[in-house]
């Protein structure tokens, strides 16, 4: 799944500053309704992984029943922090 796609397929734009307050919302809706039907768990990870970037995922114990899922999930997180941190 490539960033700037997703954004397109969610939010009409891969402009994050041109996203409307009304499209980000809609756009976060799209996503969650798709991170729940999605079964590949793959791409079901990457959607969650944008979620988070744009401060809309489910909580890790909602999102993923895996533990091992959940593991690579706190990974992430930890990579995205530090790496906003700089």
């Amino acid at each position: 799944m490539d960033f700037d796609d997703q954004l397109r397929r969610y939010f009409g734009t891969a402009d994050l500053a041109a996203i409307t307050p009304q499209a980000r919302a809609a756009g976060a809706e799209r996503m969650r309704v798709d991170f729940g039907l999605e079964t590949n768990p793959g791409r079901r990870f990457a959607l969650w992984a944008l979620m988070y970037m744009l401060g809309d995922a489910p909580d890790l114990d909602v999102a993923f029943k895996d533990e091992s899922e959940r593991d690579a999930a706190r990974d992430f997180m930890d990579l995205a922090d530090r790496a906003g941190g700089d």
